[in-house]
């Protein structure tokens, strides 16, 4: 099946090329980093996690938002998601993908992560990331090539497929809770040393996930002759809905427990994302900019006639995703970091070269996506074409 990967049309074809150039300037700009050493970025001691583990996080959550259309479908039967359970698959396993090469191109030399695997050490949470991370990209490769498989034959997956159906559902929530683990286990960061941070991830990656697979299902019908279905996209609309009223609600609860308890540690990273902090304000803009999308996506989002329509609901879920990416990339990774132990304010700013690696990899993982579509559209409309 892989070879229809190849073949499409010019715009098909233009897209994977524009995304090859992409990925060519990421890629020349990493060997810059990879000769120069990481100076080149704009992490320093006092942050030493930027734009690229900003990236992994938010990333690591539209991997396991798949979850959220795999258990309606295999647990509870519904059948409506049948259309675009392997689009979510596909698209964890691009984003897994993206994850994963954040990882290594933040670690400055790639080689370093083979000590993950050579010298383990089951105490850290780091060594778990890994595992559930490759572990999950093994399991939705594994199940949706199976699935789609079975599907161009015209039968119904093997039955030894659905225990890793199965597993992939707890494995999902684990790739992001052992990710927030990394940030609730720091003691000396006071943002990140909360007991719902988890919960926090889970929910906005609920909606960040769903609202990007909506956008594409609905690129999927505007440019391909396969319709993913409006029940289907209608159902995830309410899923995304509730998991960002809970994504803001949770929030909120950390605003109040740091400022009614008026504990400085906890609050004084929330007053330099919103109000700046001894005269630095590098990441009020950003916050702001979250704020007022995350307000304007739950309005259209609410009402039940406004995400009906589909331009309406493209629009609520545009808001969603930069809400979310903002929210959880720039604001709780970089803001974690501020102010430091000693209450010294470092701010940080993305290089170029640290923004062409981003891009590329971006790209990177849109190709892998694009390709896996492609394979999978395509069997889609030839088992509807034989069904005609």
């Amino acid at each position: 099946m892989l070879e229809k990967a190849f073949v499409g049309g010019r715009k098909y074809l233009t897209w994977m090329a524009c995304l090859l150039v992409f990925m060519g300037f990421g890629f020349a700009a990493w060997l810059l980093q990879f000769t120069e050493g990481l100076g080149v970025t704009g992490m320093s001691r006092d942050i030493s996690w930027g734009v690229y583990i900003a990236n992994f996080t938010f990333l690591v959550g539209v991997a396991a938002a798949a979850v959220m259309v795999v258990i309606p479908y295999y647990i509870h039967d519904y059948k409506a998601f049948g259309r675009i359970t392997i689009l979510a698959e596909f698209l964890g396993v691009a984003a897994v993908a993206m994850c994963l090469l954040f990882i290594l191109v933040d670690l400055g030399n790639p080689v370093r992560a083979m000590n993950v695997m050579l010298h383990p050490t089951p105490n850290s949470i780091l060594f778990w990331d890994m595992i559930v991370l490759n572990g999950y990209l093994f399991l939705n490769i594994f199940i949706g090539w199976n699935v789609l498989s079975a599907e161009q034959k015209g039968s119904p997956p093997p039955r030894w497929v659905k225990p890793f159906i199965y597993l992939s559902i707890p494995w999902a929530i684990s790739i992001h809770t052992v990710t927030a683990f990394l940030y609730a286990g720091l003691p000396g960061r006071h943002f990140w040393l909360t007991a719902i941070l988890a919960a926090r991830f889970l929910s906005s990656a609920f909606a960040a996930g769903p609202a990007m697979l909506i956008l594409f299902c609905l690129i999927v019908r505007k440019t391909t002759k396969f319709d993913p279905g409006r029940e289907q996209i209608r159902t995830l609309s309410g899923i995304v809905a509730y998991a960002m009223i809970l994504n803001v609600f949770f929030f909120l609860l950390e605003v109040f427990t740091a400022f009614y308890s008026q504990i400085p540690g906890h609050m004084h990273t929330i007053q330099y994302l919103f109000g700046g902090l001894h005269g630095h304000t590098g990441l009020v803009p950003w916050m702001w900019t979250a704020t007022f999308f995350a307000v304007v996506a739950l309005v259209l989002l609410i009402v039940p006639a406004a995400r009906r329509a589909d331009d309406v609901l493209a629009v609520a879920c545009v808001c969603v995703f930069i809400a979310c990416y903002i929210d959880k990339g720039v604001g709780l990774v970089i803001g974690g970091f501020i102010p430091n132990p000693f209450e010294h304010v470092t701010e940080y700013v993305a290089t170029v070269p640290e923004v062409l690696i981003t891009l590329g990899v971006w790209a990177t993982g849109f190709f892998i996506m694009s390709a896996l579509y492609k394979v999978a559209i395509t069997v889609k409309e030839e088992q509807e074409q034989q069904k005609a």
